[in-house]
């Protein structure tokens, strides 16, 4: 099959031929439909997350199951289905709580070490050279993904109606649902509304959200995210702050979601949140990144710093998926780009320049059914 291997930092995504994957036990087989271009991958590219190389990155799929290996039951060969990023092990002190965001297995084996949960890769070349994978190393034709961590789609669904499901809106929802528990009449902040950004403004507007705030640097994103449900739209500069609380009524927001990354971002989620509130930050940012808050402020205003990593798989993909079904949420909307398999460099390095306005998905073939 073909893949797009990164084969040392600072390089480019080049199409190598690599080895058929076979599932294990409790693993499927998938044959990729698409996969997401998400700025998490970028970092890897970059060498700001460190991560084994050679590797298939590539993390937000959606495809059709061409075989399953040993012990599984819950899906079946031509079973059209999405899969997270965040792969549970469903065994782990965090799996067995419900809270597969944490799963230890993932984070150990996985992210450290580019490999399943055997501590083996599925994926090599003809030769035998073991290529890493981030995640399922979607950015191939086929990849294989633990059992735990794949969902049937319904009928009245297509697969680009939940191409960008197993990273964007899983994190987006786990943000609004989990951590920053948005209920009806609150007021939010986006604070960056790119791929994960503009996802969060349509969960939140699902959840009930009263104002929704877009707040960024490029004018092409605020009109976007205004198209996705935003209320307002700020351009990020030095009134930003000022602008939110004559929006507010001088109160600020009771959530504000930075979804960068970046210092910058943090410091301007921290100005934009009221007495009480709280701020979540979603934007996975380069090892090292530090962000500075008044501690004085947080102490005596009972401000909440919140982290937040992608959801619940086992149980927020499936909500996620029957929101999709009922038109509440509708994350076709977010793709903007579109790329085949031979352009994945050339995605990333759109994504890079900051040309992709809400989220970019590599497709296997012409269109996505």
């Amino acid at each position: 099959m073909r893949a797009a291997v990164l084969a040392e930092v600072g390089g480019g995504l080049a199409l190598r031929d690599l080895a058929e994957p076979v599932p294990l036990i409790g693993e499927v087989l998938l044959e990729v439909a698409a996969c997401g271009v998400c700025h998490t991958d970028l970092h890897v590219m970059k060498g700001e997350v460190g991560f084994p190389l050679p590797a298939v990155l590539g993390h937000e799929v959606c495809g059709t199951v061409s075989a399953v290996g040993p012990g599984v039951t819950q899906v079946a060969v031509g079973d059209r289905v999405v899969a997270s990023f965040i792969m549970p092990c469903g065994t782990c002190a965090h799996c067995v709580r419900g809270e597969d965001d944490l799963c230890s297995t993932f984070f150990s084996m996985n992210r450290l070490h580019g490999t399943l949960y055997d501590g083996t890769s599925r994926l090599a070349t003809p030769a035998g050279e073991v290529i890493s994978m981030y995640s399922m190393g979607g950015l191939a034709e086929r990849c294989v993904v633990p059992a735990t961590d794949v969902f049937a789609i319904p009928a009245s669904l297509s697969l680009s109606d939940v191409a960008t499901v197993g990273c964007s809106v899983l994190t987006a929802y786990g943000a609004v649902k989990n951590v920053g528990k948005i209920k009806l009449g609150d007021d939010v902040a986006v604070v960056a509304v790119g791929g994960v950004g503009s996802a969060i403004i349509q969960v939140a507007r699902a959840f009930g959200a009263r104002r929704i705030i877009a707040i960024d640097i490029d004018e092409r994103k605020l009109a976007a995210a205004l198209d996705l449900g935003a209320t307002h739209a700020i351009l990020s500069g030095a009134s930003t702050t000022e602008e939110v609380l004559s929006l507010t009524e001088g109160r600020g927001v009771d959530v504000a979601f930075e979804a960068l990354g970046g210092a910058a971002t943090f410091a301007t989620a921290a100005s934009v949140v009221t007495d009480g509130g709280a701020v979540v930050v979603v934007g996975i940012a380069p090892a090292g990144v530090v962000g500075a808050i008044d501690l004085a402020r947080m102490a005596r205003r009972k401000l909440r710093i919140l982290g937040s990593y992608g959801g619940r798989v086992r149980t927020d993909l499936p909500e996620i998926i029957e929101l999709v079904e009922r038109g509440v949420l509708t994350p076709r909307d977010l793709v903007t780009r579109h790329f085949s398999l031979d352009q994945a460099d050339e995605a990333y390095q759109a994504l890079a320049r900051g040309e992709i306005v809400g989220r970019a998905v590599i497709e296997m073939a012409d269109h996505v059914n």
